[in-house]
């Protein structure tokens, strides 16, 4: 097993053409003293919407690397993947994500959720753990509830990952995740306990978890939810994992993942004051970032990029049902508040880069926009080498952009 480092970032590369500015906002980090790993993450979707494949992305982190003399460790994720997706990432990838949102609720075999009923009576009854004042009151019926859940998709994570390491070789050389968070409710402190159970159970070496908190975590916006409610399931979670790893023998670098949807800014207060209590780990995603600071540096350049901006928009405006069906969970677009096409058309690029980049002070910022241009990717990529000069014509502009954005509005509020 590779043993995946505390603190790890995921960062999202759509186009392969910002690892060299993503890299710098780590390289920045750790001057201040942060020591945070990268890991470039793209999913299966997303590389068949743009048409690229995994090992580019794995090109674009090693001239990265290189180039900027980083001397840490970095990491590739195989992003939301299953048994049908995998194979194209299992060479290039150190880091993979098993996606089993799909198969929750999935009833598992009868004899099955009896054997791992029978196996468990230590999660039937008062469960004190350490770091939560309650005690869970678990009954055999909420195990049983739990188990017909979930066990199938721990099941289908274990099949996964026993596929990966064949395909390696029979090597467990990576860091493997467990994603549940692309669902429509979350999973609670209990459930995660007996979750745990059962992967355990699967001999799936786990190192992090990334559960559905309660709340909306939509892309590319704040939380919508109570932040004192997400801070109390926060760190009854890190307790849970605390315990799963000493009662079950799971990894003791298991820790908690965020699939952030970008920027849950109303939150990050919460987490860095758990993690700093505690010492526990973190995974962060912030998957859509670079691609929208791609397009803050086009229209803040003026011009070609402005135009080529405000193209971008129009294109996705036209399209936005069938942009946003893929993204339904994790997106909330009230599309009366999306400026038309010939408002946008008459933007300077202040007024642009005001309603997309997310400063939720700033009088103009629209988030209805950014979701909307975040799960619009595929426009840009439809303009091919258009998109793809118009980012080099304007590198410095989109570089800088990128940096900031990570390191300004994520690293620092988490980690300093």
């Amino acid at each position: 097993m590779k043993r995946c480092p505390k603190y790890t970032f995921g960062v999202g590369d759509r186009f392969a053409n910002g690892a060299h500015a993503q890299l710098a906002a780590f390289i920045e980090a750790k001057k201040l003293g942060i020591d945070i790993t990268p890991v470039w993450n793209k999913s299966n979707r997303e590389h068949n919407i743009i048409g690229s494949e995994p090992s580019q992305t794995r090109a674009a982190a090693d001239k990265a690397v290189a180039d900027l003399g980083w001397t840490g460790e970095y990491l590739l994720d195989a992003d939301h993947i299953n048994l049908s997706t995998v194979d194209r990432f299992v060479a290039p990838c150190d880091f993979f994500t098993l996606d089993v949102a799909d198969d929750i609720g999935e009833a598992a075999e009868p004899a099955d959720v009896a054997a791992f009923i029978a196996k468990h009576p230590e999660l039937i009854g008062t469960i004190t753990i350490e770091g939560i004042a309650e005690p869970f009151e678990i009954t055999q019926s909420d195990v049983e509830k739990t188990a017909n859940q979930f066990l199938k998709a721990t099941q289908k994570a274990a099949a996964i990952y026993q596929h990966v390491v064949a395909a390696k070789g029979g090597v467990d050389e990576f860091v493997t995740e467990v994603s549940m968070d692309e669902t429509e409710s979350p999973q609670t402190p209990p459930e995660l306990l007996i979750i745990l159970a059962a992967i355990a159970d699967q001999g799936i070496p786990i190192q992090t978890i990334a559960p559905k908190f309660t709340g909306r975590f939509n892309k590319g916006v704040d939380y919508v939810g109570d932040p004192l409610q997400f801070e109390k399931e926060f760190n009854e979670d890190l307790a849970v994992i605390a315990h799963a790893v000493k009662t079950y023998g799971l990894p003791d670098t298991l820790k908690l993942s965020v699939h952030s949807g970008s920027d849950k800014f109303s939150i990050y207060p919460y987490i860095k004051k758990a993690i700093q209590r505690t010492g526990a780990g973190l995974h962060i995603k912030t998957a859509g970032t670079n691609w929208l600071e791609e397009i803050v540096g086009l229209a803040e350049a003026g011009g070609e990029g402005l135009a080529l901006a405000k193209t971008i928009y129009v294109k996705a405006l036209e399209k936005k049902e069938a942009l946003s069906e893929p993204y339904a969970t994790v997106i909330d677009i009230h599309y009366s508040n999306l400026p038309t096409a010939a408002e946008v058309d008459g933007w300077t690029s202040t007024q642009f880069t005001d309603a997309l980049r997310h400063i939720p002070s700033n009088p103009g910022y629209n988030a209805d926009l950014r979701q909307l241009l975040h799960v619009g990717f595929k426009i840009a990529a439809q303009l091919g080498d258009t998109y793809i000069q118009a980012l080099r014509d304007n590198s410095e502009i989109v570089a800088k952009n990128v940096t900031v954005n990570l390191l300004e509005r994520h690293m620092k509020p988490l980690f300093l």
